[in-house]
Order: C-alpha cells, then sequence, then structure tokens
C-alpha cells in the first residue's frame, strides 16, 4: 500500500501533507515554493510509493470554482504527464486556511511565529485537505456515534 500525497496549491507556495504507509494518518511535508513543487512532487514519489494524489479543490460559496484553478489546471496537467501512472483526485478545500489558522492559534503558536511563518497555514491546510478526503474515502464525514 502508498501513500496518499495531498497538495494545498498557491501561486507562490503550496503546502504538502502526505498519509503514513497504511493511509491511516496524515502529516504535513512542509512548504515549498510552487515553482520547486512539481520538481518535490517527482523527486518525492521516486522515494516514497505514493498510490494517490490529492490537489486541494477551491470553491466558492455558491459552489461554483475559485479563480485560483486556472492557475492550479496547468499545474495538475504538467503533473499527469509527468507521473502518468498515479491517479490524482481534487478534494473540496473550502474553509481548510480558516481552519488551519484556528487550528494554529489552538496549539498555542504565537502571533509572532505565525507571522513569520506564513507557509504554515499552507501546510496545515494540505494536511486538513488530506484528512477530509480520508474522512470522505472511508464514510466517517456523516457518522455520529452516540455516547455510552
Amino acid at each position: 500500500m502508498g501513500r496518499i500525497l495531498a497538495i494545498d496549491y498557491g501561486q507562490k507556495r503550496c503546502g504538502v501533507a502526505a498519509t503514513d504507509p497504511l493511509q491511516i494518518t496524515p502529516g504535513g511535508l512542509g512548504t515549498i515554493p510552487t515553482h520547486q513543487l512539481l520538481s518535490f512532487v517527482i523527486d518525492y514519489v521516486s522515494r516514497e510509493p505514493v498510490e494517490l494524489i490529492i490537489i486541494g479543490y477551491p470553491r466558492q460559496m455558491n459552489n461554483q470554482e475559485s479563480a485560483s484553478m486556472k492557475y492550479i489546471r496547468p499545474f495538475v496537467e504538467k503533473l499527469r504527464k509527468a507521473l502518468p501512472e498515479i491517479p490524482l483526485e481534487y478534494q473540496d478545500e473550502r474553509f481548510t486556511s480558516a481552519l488551519a489558522q484556528r487550528t494554529i492559534r489552538e496549539a498555542g503558536i504565537g502571533k509572532k511565529r505565525r507571522e513569520q511563518d506564513k507557509g504554515l497555514v499552507d501546510e496545515i491546510s494540505a494536511v486538513i485537505i488530506l484528512q477530509s478526503y480520508l474522512e470522505r474515502r472511508d464514510g466517517l464525514g456523516s457518522i455520529h456515534l452516540p455516547f455510552k
């Protein structure tokens, strides 16, 4: 079984996350400058078995695609050509930046570090995209178990 890789694509930098080999736990891999992303992914795939790549799919509140898809689509096409054996899927990424910022605040990371490390939001957003994909895949997104 290979890892699942997730990308939160941005015009300047991209957050990247991956699961463990059993596809249970997502973890951040860092923030990569956008112009280096394709090389990073190709290198990562050469070192680690990757079964699937998830790309954050930005949509507006009315479910329309975000304007940033005009930057994402060309990257996805380059990725498909470079790694044709690895399937690619989109995952809704609405609210991931807000969730990432809240997660960072709740983790007690100070304002100064948050301002200095702008890529931290991108990396955590990639983890949230990956976690959302795993929950959707496993059917956990809508299960509510009663307390006993």
